[in-house]
């Protein structure tokens, strides 16, 4: 009998997949607990739909996740942050601080997570940083730290 999978199971396939089953098991393990529905050509198609929408979908965020790139690289970004005698800074520029600086001179929203930094800032100077926006998108920022 041909399902599909409502939820993963181990052994035996993906959440989504269209797989051959024993009719045994499907009428007593598989459907009570509403782990499978049967193929038929309306959930065939209900399953081709989502699928379509998904993969849709993850191409706007793509597509806005180039867009956000663009602007990334195209400016620089300043932060300024307290310092002491030759460049150094009390404390160091945190990704958070990058995170906040590019929200408010890009205008578009950048999470402090998907920002990576090789090494701690701790003096003042000019610095690039990676912002990972989406699997397989990556932005290189410049980032000039400068005394408040």
């Amino acid at each position: 009998m041909k399902v599909i999978l409502n939820a993963d199971i181990k052994g035996t396939g993906k959440k989504g997949e269209m797989i051959e089953v024993s009719d045994g098991y499907a009428r007593n393990f598989l459907f009570p607990r509403k782990l499978a529905v049967p193929a038929t050509a309306q959930t065939v198609n209900e399953l081709n739909a989502k699928r379509a929408s998904a993969e849709r979908h993850e191409e706007l965020e793509r597509a806005a996740a180039l867009e956000q790139k663009a602007k990334l690289e195209a400016c620089k970004v300043e932060v300024k942050a307290k310092g002491g005698s030759a460049g150094r800074l009390f404390g160091s520029v945190t990704a958070k601080e990058v995170a906040e600086a590019m929200t408010a001179q890009i205008g578009s929203e950048v999470d402090r997570k998907k920002i990576v930094m090789d090494k701690d800032i701790k003096t003042v100077g000019d610095y690039e940083v990676t912002v990972k926006l989406y699997p397989g998108v990556a932005a290189k920022v410049m980032i000039k730290v400068s005394e408040a």
